[in-house]
């Protein structure tokens, strides 16, 4: 049971698991047109797709060697997925810098992606961007995340986060180096 915040000294633990998670490893949306959601996910965004199954799910691929980190589960007869099934927040994917952002969202309004955010939010530090998907899933695009060591757990203190609304911004207030030199 955790009885102190996270990125605090360090949570007290009962048994730790044995084992540790590479990575998040894929997502999986339900959308009411697959053509159009593959149109979107490889035309605009730089998927390629890896396989298509009997039922007619697509596995799409951005990264490294995964056969899929992005499934696209097809609805019947176009219909959005069930109010009542689970809701997903947003798919956040890394990019390499915040140069690349910028590139990004020139691309992204040339393809008439309305955008939800951009900028730096807080926790994390990462400068980023949020869009919806077709079918109003939100992505985020983000860079240069703050790395928390794995054993001491701390992060960068919350007067640290430098929240920002642009992208501009973002650059114009860099943030203090993290974690700081020895």
């Amino acid at each position: 049971m955790i009885t102190e915040q996270p990125g605090t000294e360090q949570a007290t633990k009962a048994a730790a698991p044995p084992f540790k998670i590479n990575k998040v490893g894929h997502v999986v949306f339900y959308v009411s047109d697959v053509d159009r959601s593959i149109k979107f996910y490889t035309e605009v965004l730089p998927f390629k797709v890896s396989d298509v199954n009997e039922q007619g799910m697509v596995f799409l691929r951005c990264a490294a060697n995964d056969h899929h980190t992005l499934a696209l589960v097809p609805r019947p007869n176009g219909e959005k997925a069930p109010a009542d099934s689970v809701r997903l927040h947003h798919f956040a994917m890394e990019v390499d810098s915040v140069e690349t952002l910028f590139t990004i969202r020139d691309w992204l309004k040339q393809h008439g992606v309305q955008f939800v955010y951009e900028g730096r939010r807080g926790a994390g530090s990462n400068p980023g961007m949020e869009f919806l998907d077709p079918d109003g899933y939100a992505l985020e695009l983000y860079a240069d995340m703050d790395k928390v060591d794995w054993e001491n757990g701390v992060s960068r203190p919350a007067d640290q986060w430098r929240r920002a609304s642009s992208l501009e911004e973002v650059v114009a207030n860099p943030l203090p180096q993290w974690p700081p030199a020895k």
